[in-house]
């Protein structure tokens, strides 16, 4: 049980911001919009798209995040 623990909040520790994970979005038929968005890098999300119908775009939230922050 404490093996778990440590685990748990090593990774913590390690774990980058939400908006460096998630900058793109696989999507297609299956995903809809805006898909599954936790690729970090096109490379990651492409190689999972390879062999689908589907294809990678940015993630809305992240394109549109910083947009936003300026309007108020």
């Amino acid at each position: 049980m404490a093996a778990a623990a440590v685990t748990a909040m090593a990774s913590l520790g390690s774990a980058t911001p939400a908006a460096a994970q998630d900058r793109y979005c696989l999507q297609g038929r299956v995903w809809g919009y805006p898909g599954n968005c936790q690729f970090a890098s096109y490379a990651q999300c492409l190689a999972s798209a390879s062999g689908t119908n589907a294809y990678c775009a940015i993630n809305p939230r992240y394109a549109y995040a910083r947009r936003g922050r300026g309007y108020r």
